[in-house]
């Protein structure tokens, strides 16, 4: 699993990045995390707001910060 967070180191990104990484750890996945701060990178994506959170080349999280159970929840779907 290939997993991007968007955006440009703000608050809320670190965040995202965190509580990704601890919904990940509690579902038992391993996933590559990359962070994207480039603005350019981040709009070749089609993202709009950020933070964002792409799994496997697939906008899943724009503008908001899930909470780590509605992460694990998305980290599933993506499985599916």
């Amino acid at each position: 699993m290939n997993i991007k967070v968007l955006g440009p180191g703000c608050m809320n990104c670190k965040t995202l990045e965190a509580r990704t990484r601890d919904a990940l750890n509690k579902l038992n996945i391993e996933a590559t995390i990359e962070k994207v701060i480039d603005y350019s990178e981040i709009l070749s994506f089609g993202l709009v707001r950020t933070p964002g959170l792409i799994i496997d080349n697939k906008i899943v999280v724009q503008g908001s910060v899930p909470t780590v159970e509605q992460l694990q929840n998305l980290i599933k779907q993506q499985i599916i």
